[in-house]
């Protein structure tokens, strides 16, 4: 990715990776991500806001040669995690003068992850301010966006929130600025499901702090820049608000095709009810598509046959996420089927112990399911549409 400018004096210098396609090898990467890494020049010091993945080190130095940068005063961390700080190490041997700028807590992890001397730190605290000369660099800490390290920089005089991973998108993108449509709104939507979900209480604390800032422009740490901040600020307040829609996420599974009939006519039954599904056949899913699902539905049903007592593994496994990802999803539910013995409801609602949910009376069956068997399903369907309504969802 070449230098770019945001502003006079202010430009990107970090990463792009196409061909990236796992993050933490857990996280799919359908549209690649940047390593985003931003150069400001004082009249009296030069910063850099964040390095890049150490494979990308060598396109940071060759962004820096074509800004000009001959001497670097601070290197400014954001967050420990590597593909933000794993480069570092490379900036100080090149830079031996620079110093980096951190919080406590942030000190502390890359002194232990990239063993950077103590002789190397300038630490600062909440609110607290760097000067570059005419330009003036505020440190807001931000725990829990997604590591308890986290800070954002706002850069004063020009209304410049380097926001770290908050706002962020894995969206490898040639373009230095988020037109604000559906892919970038998409790609930061999976960003927050997978990654900022399960401290959206925190969020909520650090937009409303946020708010009584002139931010003007927002610069995340992966994808592109907000010129227009509204467009992901609105985004965030929506994720993270209360609301929840009229929608059903339906991970399953189904090994002989019982549990596949139940779904199938569970699915239209729903749809009968004017109540939106979402289904995701586990062993072919994209799980940050349905991290995606899971943002605004009311309602997790899951779908699973029985293995060895307990539920199959990829409905498990669905399970497991939606408790470590912790959406707003106010109702659950199980259906699926067993030959000779099951335990598949307790075992997946011990799965779900971290969402705070109304469980609906669930439907397992034993062998194919019968007319009476398809009956409990939409008198599952019933039940659901009726909570909805009671909680005042899709009305």
């Amino acid at each position: 990715m070449p230098t770019k400018e945001l502003r006079p004096g202010i430009y990107a210098v970090g990463s792009l990776d196409r061909d990236r396609k796992l993050f933490d090898e857990l996280i799919p990467l359908p549209d690649g991500t940047t390593y985003n890494a931003y150069l400001i020049k004082g009249s009296e010091k030069t910063a850099l806001i964040d390095t890049v993945d150490p494979a990308k080190a060598e396109e940071l130095f060759s962004n820096l040669k074509k800004a000009g940068i001959t001497q670097l005063d601070y290197v400014i961390s954001n967050h420990a995690e590597q593909d933000h700080s794993g480069s570092i190490p490379h900036v100080l041997k090149a830079f031996p003068e620079a110093m980096v700028v951190t919080n406590l807590k942030c000190k502390d992890f890359l002194k232990s992850l990239l063993m950077i001397p103590e002789e190397k730190f300038i630490t600062r605290g909440d609110h607290e301010i760097l000067s570059l000369g005419d330009r003036t660099l505020e440190f807001l800490i931000a725990p829990w966006v997604h590591w308890p390290e986290t800070m954002l920089t706002y850069l004063k005089e020009d209304g410049i929130l380097f926001s770290c991973d908050l706002f962020g998108a894995h969206l490898a993108t040639s373009d230095l600025f988020a037109d604000d449509d559906a892919r970038v709104y998409e790609s930061a939507k999976r960003y927050y499901a997978e990654i900022m979900m399960p401290f959206r209480s925190n969020i909520v604390s650090h937009l409303r702090k946020l708010q009584s800032y002139d931010i003007k422009m927002i610069a995340p740490s992966h994808g592109p820049v907000h010129a227009k901040s509204p467009f992901i600020v609105d985004a965030y307040a929506d994720w993270v608000s209360d609301n929840v829609k009229n929608e059903v996420v339906l991970p399953f599974v189904s090994m002989h095709g019982s549990t596949r009939a139940m779904v199938d006519h569970f699915i239209d039954a729903l749809m009968k009810r004017s109540i939106t599904v979402k289904p995701f056949n586990m062993p072919r899913t994209d799980i940050g598509e349905l991290a995606i699902a899971l943002v605004d539905a009311a309602t997790i049903i899951l779908a699973a046959p029985t293995v060895l007592v307990g539920p199959h593994p990829t409905v498990a496994y669905a399970a497991f996420l939606a408790n470590a990802l912790r959406p707003k999803t106010r109702f659950a539910s199980v259906i699926g089927s067993f030959g000779w013995g099951t335990q598949v409801i307790e075992r997946l609602g011990g799965l779900m112990t971290n969402l705070k949910v109304e469980m609906i009376e669930p439907v397992v069956i034993k062998g194919y399911p019968t007319v009476d068997d398809l009956k409990k399903l939409d008198l599952l369907a019933d039940a659901v549409l009726a909570k909805h309504k009671a909680a005042g969802i899709g009305i």
